[in-house]
């Protein structure tokens, strides 16, 4: 792993950071010292991630944002502006899949689409797929195009294979379909921009479960933040910028470990 502090000088956003696998993220860039800016729904859950950040030795400003509103989105941008920052990595990972997924006492996560809420394509598609396009949106009005900057846009293996259910995987293939078109108007600048599949990551939803699951190759949502400080500081991200990153393997090519010591193996189409 890279020396720490080597992000002091670099802000970053996390959106959906209260919680799950955006909290790990701003963590784990609060490690190698940089600027978090974290966005999130519940203001308590924001600020406790703020201290973790803070622990790990990096600066972290919490702001309550709902990403199915776009004037709140837009809002934080203009705060980070307002703070006299330029904006250097931003991690797209809002998401508002998993709530609701018991509906009237019965699991209807894993529906046949006929079977499937309205409510629940809404959920997604409006945080889980909107709030990429219009935080990355405004977020460039903060990213130098001469400099070398990051988006990265939290997806998963559903994108190419069937997992749980059809909305789902269309908002994940939505996400990188919006990677690699994104990164195709980018092509001219420094800015790259990657999806970014995580692995079975423990966060607080699956460690209620973890006495049903196999966690032997898991991933703390700690180690996804880790990765992508490595990522903005590789050179050669640009040739990467459109494409899938699994997390896991990038964590192997920068030698980087967990926070247990573990290296995490990473999934494949097959093995999902």
């Amino acid at each position: 792993m890279k020396t720490k502090n080597q992000l002091d000088q670099y802000t970053a956003l996390v959106t959906g950071a209260s919680r799950g696998v955006g909290r790990g993220i701003a963590i784990g860039l609060g490690e190698y010292g940089s600027t978090v800016y974290i966005t999130g729904r519940n203001l308590e859950a924001l600020d406790e991630t703020a201290e973790a950040v803070r622990n790990a030795g990096g600066t972290c400003i919490p702001i309550q944002c709902n990403h199915r509103y776009d004037d709140q989105t837009k809002a934080v941008l203009e705060r980070i502006k307002s703070d006299g920052c330029m904006l250097w990595i931003l991690v797209n990972c809002a998401w508002g899949g998993y709530e609701d997924m018991v509906e009237d006492g019965k699991f209807t996560w894993t529906n046949k689409f006929w079977d499937q809420s309205i409510k629940r394509w809404d959920k997604i598609f409006e945080v889980g797929v909107r709030s990429i396009f219009v935080t990355s949106k405004y977020a460039l009005e903060l990213m130098r195009s001469d400099e070398s900057g990051l988006i990265v846009n939290i997806s998963f293996w559903a994108a190419k294979k069937y997992v749980g259910n059809v909305i789902y995987g269309a908002s994940k293939a939505a996400a990188d379909k919006l990677t690699s078109d994104m990164a195709l108007e980018l092509r001219d600048t420094k800015i790259s921009v990657v999806s970014l599949y995580p692995g079975l990551v423990r966060t607080e939803e699956v460690m209620k479960a973890a006495a049903y699951l196999d966690l032997t190759n898991s991933e703390s949502p700690q180690f996804i933040g880790r990765v992508i400080a490595n990522m903005f500081l590789d050179p050669g991200i640009p040739e990467k910028s459109g494409k899938v990153c699994i997390a896991a393997q990038l964590a192997m090519d920068y030698h980087i470990t967990d926070i247990d010591g573990k290296q995490p193996h990473p999934l494949t189409l097959e093995t999902v």
